[in-house]
């Protein structure tokens, strides 16, 4: 269901076309553990008429089995679907939800509090636009609020709504509230978010989700009633956070189902495509002229980041997958050095000249994790030196590639800008990274021989093939 209107029954086909129209937000609930993000996601869907009748007795039903709120439904079942979350009351994956109301569409994405899932917390918030962090009105600001606080930060997101959530248990007092608002307005100096608000609220009693709290009338914002959490939601601007300046539309696929087609497709992560439009190819440099923009509901006559496209050219010229289709004008680093924030999300810690495959925008390269810079507090977010990563650990690190690749700052082009990291011998995913700074005169000549590379794609093998060899067998091997 997405949301009941009396449009539905009125005049369908107007529905549907507003509907299919509407924004989208994207956002998380994070925080730390039993704060009550898997509750506030059901209330959410609930209190906005969001369940049909059946899911809701299948519900009521749950509740009386796997339930943690005594006689009344527990809420947090509508996300918490696999048995051993509804077994210890926790969240573990990453669980979506799809709702809309008049006014805009939303994508939910409830992510684990406990530290151990920390990877799967910076999974979901890699797609967001906002974060809700959710705060205890017991407890206050916990490590996970602060750690949670931090990835979102790192991962760009530019809005978060500090709800605090369980104000029936300290009785609506406003004085509590005060208090956290202060202890984390001192985590919020050390953040890049421009926008971030505050509201008290009880999902469970449905204070403040969806209706405003008659409880917490003290709640004011300039003078004024503060917003319910919906209505903030609802009004939050995203569309100016998306970087319509730079064109970046990595290729995904070479789509060619017959002699007389050929096409490009991807997402386009950056800038505005129109056909007619002049553009180069990275890292060939090829130039051509857009011929259309297909989609499977036809043709476009302009696209925005975000959309699925395929693109065909005026030229016919050699385009992989991994390549870059940009502005004919632009200047983008080709270099294989480069700085990066990077989440590490294996229990095998990270040393630095580990030997990895790093995957950016399409495109799989072989490297290493040359050097450890510092490790981040995620307490009071100061550095300090470190050897090796432990798991959920975030830090600065160099990252050198065997090859030259085009580069994007994360916070001009979070698409072109992120990049995951696979272990070379298991094909694991052991961290994600934003790329943060280009080592500029690194990059590698045309035509010369990475000796460097070449090492450590043998070294790969060697261990692989001959796991008793050392590094001094690969050198001496390198030498004859």
């Amino acid at each position: 269901m997405a949301h009941q209107s009396n449009l539905i029954a009125e005049n369908i086909e107007q529905y549907l076309h507003e509907h299919e129209n509407k924004d989208l937000l994207r956002f998380i609930t994070c925080g730390s553990v039993d704060d009550g993000k898997s509750t506030l996601i059901g209330r959410l869907l609930h209190d906005s008429k969001m369940i049909f009748d059946d899911h809701l007795a299948a519900l009521t039903r749950d509740s009386k089995k796997s339930g943690t709120t005594g006689e009344e439904v527990d809420l947090a079942l509508l996300v918490d679907g696999l048995q051993s979350e509804r077994e210890q009351g926790i969240t573990i994956d990453v669980a979506y939800r799809f709702f809309s109301t008049d006014k805009r569409k939303f994508i939910i994405a409830d992510t684990p509090g406990h530290e151990q899932y920390t990877r799967n917390m910076a999974t979901g918030a890699s797609t967001a636009s906002l974060a809700i962090i959710l705060i205890d009105a017991r407890y206050g600001v916990q490590t996970q609020t602060r750690r949670h606080s931090f990835i979102a930060d790192l991962l760009g997101i530019q809005h978060l709504v500090v709800a605090i959530n369980k104000m029936d248990l300290v009785g609506y007092d406003q004085a509590r509230y005060d208090e956290i608002v202060t202890e984390y307005q001192e985590v919020a100096e050390k953040l890049r978010a421009r926008d971030i608000r505050f509201v008290p609220m009880s999902a469970l009693k449905g204070d403040n989700v969806v209706n405003k709290s008659e409880a917490m009338e003290w709640y004011q914002v300039d003078g004024t009633p503060g917003p319910a959490l919906l209505e903030i939601l609802e009004g939050v601007e995203v569309s100016r956070d998306r970087n319509l300046r730079d064109l970046r539309l990595p290729v995904q696929y070479v789509n060619r189902p017959n002699l007389d087609f050929r096409g490009y497709a991807g997402t386009l992560e950056a800038g505005v495509l129109r056909p007619g439009q002049s553009i180069q190819v990275l890292p060939s440099g090829k130039r051509s002229r857009v011929e259309r923009i297909v989609t499977f509901d036809g043709d476009l006559e302009v696209a925005y980041p975000g959309q699925a496209i395929t693109v065909t050219l005026d030229d016919e010229i050699d385009i992989s997958r991994g390549d870059w289709i940009v502005a004919e004008d632009a200047e983008i680093a080709m270099t294989s050095t480069f700085d990066a924030d990077i989440v590490w999300m294996h229990e095998q810690p990270l040393a630095a000249g580990r030997q990895v495959d790093i995957r950016l925008a399409g495109r799989s390269v072989a490297g290493q994790i040359s050097d450890i810079h510092y490790q981040v507090d995620v307490n009071n977010l100061s550095h300090h030196a470190t050897e090796r990563l432990e798991l959920n650990a975030i830090a600065r690190c160099r990252v050198a590639l065997n090859a030259n690749v085009p580069l994007d700052d994360y916070t001009t082009s979070p698409g072109t800008g992120s990049f995951i990291v696979i272990d070379r011998l298991t094909n694991v995913t052991v961290g994600a990274g934003m790329v943060r700074h280009v080592v500029e005169g690194d990059a590698k000549p045309d035509g010369e021989v990475d000796w460097a590379g070449f090492e450590l794609e043998l070294n790969a093998l060697v261990r692989k093939y001959f796991p008793h060899w050392e590094a001094k067998d690969v050198r001496e091997l390198l030498k004859g």
